[in-house]
């Protein structure tokens, strides 16, 4: 059985379910607890539901907390650390990159902590609250990056998270949060980390994606079958560790990729799976790897800048079409 949910209310339902399940399991973050219950309200109803010592406020030092984090980790918790926005991370920078990723490689501790990172532009917030950070941490040995699209995917996805003993950074995208609804499954849902999905199936080209702009390549793919153009999106999921499988079978399949992100495209995610493809699946190919991605530059604040700066589905069908008749 499923039931159909918002995305902000499948993140807060996977939440609750392992809180339930496993007394480790704390949440903490700035204003997470009640009566504000985060900046989003995601944790509202469990603040009013759970004592304050599994879900409580922490100073605005992002540092000390998340370091916190990795001490209550290597003592056997699972702390849920909440970014108020994913853009604050940076102050945690060390903590995650320098220490909490490289324990289990120095002496075989696990690090069993989840950073939930709200992320993306789109909603006119600006150059501080609008970043798309995975590139920082896909970099670094040692940690897990997911970035779900879906209702159901940011359920099962934060659940395994959880319940992985590797530090997971989980990157929620804003612009979903109350926008996008899908049925999810009711209970325990795990959606394994590691593996892509096929959102949509197609030949004429590969359309390779993650987080929101899921949402806007299948937009465009829809638009795209209109026009006699059959575009597969693959919704990579897991953006460390990449699904390679899944990413080279939808290259050979179609032999024309268009990588989306919204991060800016210098060293970015998409960099890696087009250099991927690039060394494993070069043969296949009938025209050059594309990318389209956020503009080398801060995340402007007025609307039709930002338009400009982020892929959106209009962008996406017209480079799309132009792959499509190289």
């Amino acid at each position: 059985m499923s039931e159909e949910l918002t995305y902000i209310a499948a993140i807060s339902q996977a939440l609750d379910l392992e809180m339930a399940r496993d007394p480790d399991v704390v949440i903490f973050g700035e204003d997470v607890a009640a009566p504000f219950g985060g900046a989003f309200k995601v944790t509202k109803s469990l603040a009013e539901k759970y004592p304050p010592e599994r879900i409580f406020n922490t100073p605005m030092c992002e540092n000390a907390f998340i370091s916190m984090g990795t001490g209550m980790a290597l003592m056997g918790m699972r702390p849920v650390i909440e970014m108020q926005f994913a853009d604050f991370i940076s102050s945690g920078f060390d903590s995650i990159v320098q220490f909490a990723a490289t324990n289990h490689y120095r002496w075989g501790a696990a690090v069993p902590w989840v950073i939930r990172a709200p992320c993306d532009g789109g909603l006119r917030s600006g150059p501080f609250h609008s970043q798309n950070p995975e590139a920082w941490f896909t970099h670094a040995p040692g940690l897990k990056v997911v970035a779900p699209a879906t209702p159901a995917d940011a359920k099962g996805l934060l659940v395994a998270a959880i319940r992985d003993n590797n530090p997971v950074i989980y990157l929620e995208s804003k612009i979903l949060y109350r926008s996008e609804t899908g049925p999810v499954p009711d209970g325990e849902h795990l959606v394994p980390i590691g593996v892509a999905h096929t959102a949509r199936p197609g030949v004429d080209l590969s359309i390779i994606t993650y987080g929101a702009q899921v949402r806007e390549s299948l937009k465009a793919a829809e638009r795209l079958g209109d026009d006699g153009i059959e575009a597969e999106v693959l919704d990579l999921r897991t953006l460390k560790p990449l699904d390679t499988d899944a990413i080279l079978r939808a290259a050979r399949r179609s032999g024309k990729v268009l990588i989306v992100h919204s991060a800016t495209g210098n060293t970015g995610v998409g960099a890696e799976v087009a250099a991927l493809i690039a060394q494993e699946a070069f043969e296949w190919l009938d025209a050059p790897i594309q990318r389209l991605t956020g503009l080398d530059i801060p995340v402007p604040f007025s609307p039709p800048l930002e338009d400009a700066y982020r892929p959106h589905a209009e962008k996406i069908y017209q480079r799309a079409k132009e792959l499509a008749a190289f």
